[in-house]
């Protein structure tokens, strides 16, 4: 089973994911903010990771860059999940190696789900 960590401060956002993706046969485990999100990557060493860029105590962007920067954390596949949808926020994100960048207001989670599956391959 394939583990899938979300990092997203909006609750009912973070909860929504959760139920979707654990009802589409993954184990999910949760952060709600950058900080704690971080960790979880190194701890839980999840299959992908769900990251919002707007969160409390180190931004979804710092969290990528760090990612990026640690050989045990670097080849985690990483999909955006946000509300920034300005054409830089997008380019600034796929150079920085994610798999996809979702607008919120523009997926719904089955929509989400599927993007997932093709990130993990499995679509």
């Amino acid at each position: 089973m394939k583990k899938i960590l979300i990092i997203e401060d909006d609750k009912f956002l973070r909860d929504l994911m959760e139920k979707k993706l654990l009802n589409s046969d993954y184990e999910v485990v949760t952060a709600e903010d950058g900080s704690s999100g971080l960790e979880m990557v190194v701890s839980e060493s999840p299959d992908l990771v769900l990251l919002d860029i707007l969160l409390p105590t180190m931004s979804g962007w710092e969290v990528l860059a760090k990612l990026t920067q640690s050989p045990k954390t670097e080849n985690v596949p990483v999909v955006l999940l946000t509300n920034l949808g300005d054409q830089n926020d997008i380019e600034r994100g796929l150079k920085l190696g994610v798999k996809d960048y979702i607008i919120k207001a523009n997926f719904t989670p089955a929509e989400i789900v599927e993007k997932i599956k093709k990130c993990l391959g499995e679509s």
